[in-house]
């Protein structure tokens, strides 16, 4: 079955009198979702204590958890220095994730640089590989590192890129964001079909067993021609990509991802509305 949940806390979370993320959990249960991506987007400063309560929580819940990795990082970097500021983003946001039970850790791969694409990747594959060195060393090597899709056509990151770093090791996985995808094709990947061919590409380079249960973002979004992804919104406010579509795709292929959503703070809300959809499918 499909996971869904939020990514970080939502204007809801609040407004319900909770306070916490390690309340998430909870909140997310008595919603009917599933699964939560923790946000260290500025840095890992989750404490151990907080890390153990999420954990519990989770568990208690039956919660998915994941933790979205630091922005800072810039895996095509050619100094050495950011190169060893990178490894440590990532692997310290594998040591929370660990501490509190989450299995995934999302990456994002960072700007070109004004580095040609084909070196940037090859960059960015040795530095990922670098990482997971580390991270075995350090006994982290059971957290699986997502590599994300992303919206800015100059940002590092296509699918045909994020398929070649997942080619680095057999315990990556890629983090497909859709809406990211469609920004970046300026709206082209927003029918089922486009889907199902786009999805099916990660299935012939990277197996089905690895893609069965890869791991997703979810959001619509609005871009501009020249740069691609503009800003996240909330659904059903007339823009792109169109969830059924994605979802249909999901099914055709008997993908089961987790899918983290990430409006513009109405997460949690909207998580729901894509498993509705899902639901909906599922007893046609």
């Amino acid at each position: 079955m499909i996971k869904f949940g939020p990514a970080g806390n939502d204007d809801e979370f609040y407004n319900s009198g909770y306070k916490n993320s390690e309340q998430m959990p909870e909140f997310l249960h008595n919603k009917g979702l599933d699964a939560y991506e923790y946000q260290c987007s500025r840095g890992v400063r989750v404490s151990d204590e907080k890390a153990a309560k999420l954990k519990v929580a989770a568990e208690k819940y039956n919660i998915a958890l994941s933790v979205h990795s630091p922005y800072y990082i810039s895996l095509s970097t050619q100094e050495e220095e950011k190169k060893i500021s990178t490894i440590k983003y990532i692997t310290d946001s594998m040591a929370a994730a660990k501490k509190m039970g989450a299995t995934r850790v999302v990456v994002h791969a960072g700007s070109l640089l004004g580095l040609e694409r084909e070196y940037a990747v090859e960059s960015a594959c040795k530095l990922l590989k670098r990482a997971l060195e580390e991270a075995d060393k350090l006994g982290l090597g059971d957290i699986t590192l997502c590599p994300e899709t992303m919206g800015k056509i100059n940002q590092l990151g296509d699918s045909k890129e994020i398929i070649q770093m997942c080619k680095v090791d057999d315990r990556l996985i890629p983090t497909i964001d859709f809406g990211h995808l469609y920004c970046r094709s300026l709206g082209k990947l927003n029918t089922e079909e486009a889907w199902i061919e786009e999805l099916q590409m990660y299935i012939d380079e990277l197996g089905f067993d690895r893609m069965k249960h890869f791991h997703s973002h979810f959001s619509q979004m609005e871009y501009t021609l020249n740069g691609g992804e503009k800003c996240h919104v909330t659904l059903n406010n007339g823009f792109g990509p169109d969830y059924a579509c994605v979802l249909k795709a999901l099914k055709e292929l008997k993908l089961e991802p987790i899918i983290i959503c990430e409006s513009a703070g109405t997460q949690s809300k909207d998580s729901l509305t894509l498993k509705m959809e899902y639901l909906k499918n599922e007893e046609k």
